[in-house]
């Protein structure tokens, strides 16, 4: 067979890296098809290159010769790598990656066809799980709710952190007017060295003390540079009835922002707090509106609201359920004990304007280890003289001895009552004693003189 007819049994294609076939190399000639064999279409050579390859190592002698081609040898390798196309190969097995996709990717198709399914027969049957719920509504409360008074209040109400006196502590209190006073009890900041006052929207700032006084438990303090205060409105305690709806706001437990809600238990109920009497610490004599609101340690200070969010009482006393009252983490049992609004508007406006508190008196020393009905006038004063000097009592015709029974009418069971009735009134009032004397009952005039408090 002449090099013209010769044919090769297995032709080959080059293909570039850039993917385009290249020629085929001299001396590798086309396949022809015989003459009893279905006809075979040629393939195609690519544009020649101009350096033609002078052998195939595919069909040539193992030195790169092509077969009965003369010339010199031909190395495809030297030009370019070569990537043969195999046609004629059985295709790759799939490899791992494509069969863990391919098995991810049919159980999401099962999972989200069999979903569909499960939904389509629940409503179909029925029987799907849909609990009824209420939709939502406006959050806007009426204003005498005690969502409603909260919402109106909360924004005067502080909590306090003092410190100072070899501890720290958490109170409460209420913004005043617009100058930045705030009204507190006296037991919460009696040893601050340091107060920082924090609203409702988280944002805290120093106080100074403005004034204090232990007998009446109250004490003002005063915060600079807050803008938007919002004082609260100050209501009228003469108009309390028992079984008034009442909310207390405060920190218990330094919880801040804590809303309770009660009624008002009582009115005019004489309480003592703070010190022992006798040992020069504070006490406190107030005729206190009594709630069962729960007051717990921390809501002393706070508003006591009406409902119409009017300060009625300044929070300041609870019994708890141990019998030591001085168990600051007893909680509360529903006996709580406010001051009412009209003696801390006075002794408020009073430590604003001077720094300091008047009490009012009748001017007379009183036996306090008299254990009958009714507060005696002591034989002796303190210092050893009159116990009726010149004064308010002196000129209401009081004598020692004297037991008084009734104060304005009401009736009063010792010294510390006694005491508690004249402070909730202000000095140059005028009230009506019921005295017992001598085994008989008479009724005394006595306009209150006023002395500096503590």
């Amino acid at each position: 067979m002449s090099d013209s007819q010769q044919t090769d049994p297995a032709p080959r294609w080059w293909s570039r890296p850039d993917g385009l076939p290249d020629a085929a190399p001299d001396g590798v000639p086309a396949p022809r098809p015989s003459s009893d064999a279905e006809p075979v279409a040629e393939p195609v050579a690519g544009p020649a290159t101009g350096d033609q390859p002078e052998g195939d190592p595919g069909t040539g002698d193992s030195d790169g010769q092509a077969p009965g081609a003369d010339g010199p040898r031909y190395d495809p390798w030297a030009v370019r790598p070569l990537h043969v196309v195999d046609a004629g190969k059985a295709p790759r097995g799939i490899r791992i990656w494509q069969m863990v996709a391919l098995g991810v990717g049919t159980a999401l198709l099962a999972g989200g066809i069999g979903g569909y399914l499960g939904v389509l027969a629940e409503r179909q049957s029925g029987t799907r799980l849909e609990l009824p719920q209420a939709a939502p509504v406006s959050k806007d409360r009426a204003p005498e709710s005690v969502a409603g008074i909260a919402a109106t209040a909360l924004p005067g109400v502080v909590t306090l952190h003092v410190s100072g006196g070899g501890g720290s502590g958490t109170g409460t209190g209420f913004v005043l007017d617009a100058q930045g006073h705030i009204l507190t009890n006296n037991h919460v900041v009696a040893d601050a060295k340091a107060i920082t006052v924090t609203f409702s929207t988280g944002e805290s700032v120093a106080a100074e003390l403005v004034g204090r006084d232990g007998g009446y438990d109250l004490a003002v303090v005063k915060v600079t540079g807050v803008r938007g205060l919002r004082p609260l409105a100050l209501g009228n305690s003469e108009n309390v009835k028992v079984g008034d709806p009442v909310v207390a706001i405060g920190a218990p437990f330094d919880l801040s922002n804590t809303v309770t809600a009660g009624i008002i238990s009582a009115t005019g109920r004489p309480i003592t707090a703070g010190g022992d009497k006798g040992d020069g610490g504070d006490v406190s004599y107030v005729d206190a509106l009594q709630t069962d609101a729960p007051i717990n340690p921390g809501n002393s200070g706070g508003p006591l609201l009406d409902a119409k969010a009017h300060v009625i009482g300044i929070n300041s006393a609870i019994r708890g359920a141990d019998k030591d009252d001085s168990d600051q983490q007893s909680g509360s049992i529903g006996l709580g004990f406010a001051i009412p609004v009209n003696q801390g508007k006075r002794v408020a406006e009073e430590l604003i304007r001077t720094g300091h508190a008047t009490h009012p008196v009748i001017g007379v020393t009183l036996d306090m280890q008299y254990t009958g009905d009714g507060a005696r006038v002591a034989a002796k004063g303190e210092d050893g003289k009159s116990a009726v000097p010149p004064g308010p009592g002196a000129r209401a015709g009081m004598k020692p001895g004297d037991v008084i029974t009734k104060v304005d009418g009401q009736r009063v069971h010792g010294g510390d009552e006694l005491i508690i009735k004249i402070r909730a009134h202000r000095p140059g009032d005028a009230l009506t004693l019921t005295v017992l004397r001598e085994g008989r009952e008479r009724t005394l005039e006595v306009v209150l003189g006023s002395s500096n408090g503590s």
